[in-house]
């Protein structure tokens, strides 16, 4: 179990040796952790739950993520709680303790991927993995001040990690500093060396700015003096990326009539549709995948978590065709509009990490902006990264980069190129 010297971080103690101690391999020397979702061979994968860990045996073999990561030279060192089953964005775990947020102690560390970016954020590994299906990666890496990436959906195999929601599950991972982050994305990406690819363009989503509470227009004015500043400002475009949507994925349409009220506020109607269709799909999936299990054993669920799984029991297949629809339609868009070496910038998230222990009904309206921001690569299946600019107002503050599907490499290149002068143009202070 965790202690508080670890930041709560590590659910449970494992040491993997790399299979090799060649120094010449790419990931040499280096520790990583793993979300409590991978199988690890003799070891329970406890969902993060104590009653799914309860009624599962140790798995029989690791998850091939994993085995690519010992073999290029990195030791595992432990297993990290996670939201019970997945099912939050928030970090927090009634049962196993809320891993501490190292950038902001008094906020959620965001998740369900929340210990293993602790343990990246805390300075315990050098890096981990983690799982993104409507946002586990990218959430905790914005809250925490460090990297994370959630790669082009189906590219890296999730085989021996337990599925939330196969259509938008991923195998995604942290690193404090963007090199690095690059390295390991190579090793699970199985990419050679290649030099870095000069962008065609870089288009501000003007409208998904303004749906954040940090100062939006300091973060687009630093984007648009680093494109200058390295490829020219005739790359700039800017765009409204809810219009642009709501008039190319003709799916959608069904679903506008659907978002509540309360979603529709200080929302954009394209994204929140999108939204509500990626959590339709999620919990109809999630239910065939643990509907049975949860009937069986009424698990103890912490609050949130258990309303979630309790609406998702209640799905049907109803409208399950339009939102595949939807999927198939917001890919072909938003390929259309990057082309082959494109890039879409937005907000991760709409503001900071919220304080720890929020009433859910206060975290409703951010809960639905933070998912319209989420499900643009969440849908579409696009590859995305979320990057550290730094604090504003002691909190911390990221900005993310899409890139279509495929394209993990060019995105991991270009954060290489550009996050120096990001960093200087935007100016925000580290402390």
């Amino acid at each position: 179990m965790a202690t508080d010297s670890d930041n709560g971080a590590f659910m449970e103690k494992i040491i993997l040796q790399p299979a090799s101690s060649d120094i010449q391999l790419p990931l040499h020397a280096l520790t990583f952790a793993v979300k409590d979702i991978f199988d690890i061979d003799g070891f329970v994968t406890g969902f993060g739950n104590p009653d799914w860990a309860r009624t599962h045996s140790p798995a029989t073999s690791t998850a091939p993520a994993v085995l690519a990561i010992l073999r290029a030279g990195a030791k595992c060192v432990g297993k990290t709680v996670m939201d019970e089953m997945a099912y939050s964005i928030n970090g927090e775990n009634k049962h196993y303790g809320t891993p501490r947020n190292p950038s902001a102690p008094d906020r959620v560390p965001g998740g369900s991927s929340s210990g293993s970016a602790v343990a990246v954020g805390a300075g315990l590994v050098d890096f981990s993995l983690g799982t993104d299906t409507g946002g586990s990666v990218r959430v905790p890496a914005s809250y925490c001040g460090i990297f994370g990436f959630r790669p082009s959906h189906d590219i890296i195999s999730t085989s021996g990690v337990i599925p939330m929601a196969q259509s938008f599950d991923t195998v995604g991972w942290f690193a404090r500093d963007h090199e690095l982050l690059n390295r390991v994305g190579r090793v699970l990406l199985q990419l050679p060396q290649v030099d870095p690819i000069r962008p065609s363009q870089l288009i501000i989503a003007e409208d998904c700015f303004q749906l954040s509470t940090t100062p939006g227009n300091l973060i687009v004015e630093g984007l648009a003096k680093s494109v200058e500043k390295l490829f020219g400002g005739h790359l700039l475009k800017y765009a409204n990326l809810g219009n642009y949507v709501m008039e190319n994925v003709p799916s959608l349409k069904s679903f506008v009539s659907k978002v509540n009220v309360e979603e529709q506020e200080y929302n954009i109607p394209s994204l929140a549709a999108l939204s509500s269709a990626m959590r339709l799909l999620q919990r109809y999936e999630f239910k065939s995948n643990h509907g049975e299990w949860v009937k069986a054993v009424k698990p103890d669920l912490g609050p949130g978590i258990s309303e979630r799984v309790c609406e998702a029991l209640e799905a049907t297949d109803e409208n399950i065709d339009a939102c595949l629809s939807v999927k198939t339609e917001i890919r072909a868009a938003l390929t259309e509009l990057l082309g082959d070496f494109g890039v879409l910038a937005i907000p991760t998230l709409p503001g900071p990490p919220p304080k720890l222990q929020t009433p859910a009904s206060t975290l409703e309206v951010f809960r639905a902006r933070a998912f319209s921001l989420l499900s643009i690569a969440g849908v579409s299946g696009l590859c995305q990264v979320s990057i550290p600019l730094g604090k504003y107002d002691s909190l911390p503050v990221s900005v993310s980069l899409l890139a279509k599907h495929g394209s993990d490499g060019f995105l991991l290149n270009l954060v290489e190129t550009i996050y120096q002068t990001l960093r200087e143009q935007i100016g925000l202070s580290t402390e």
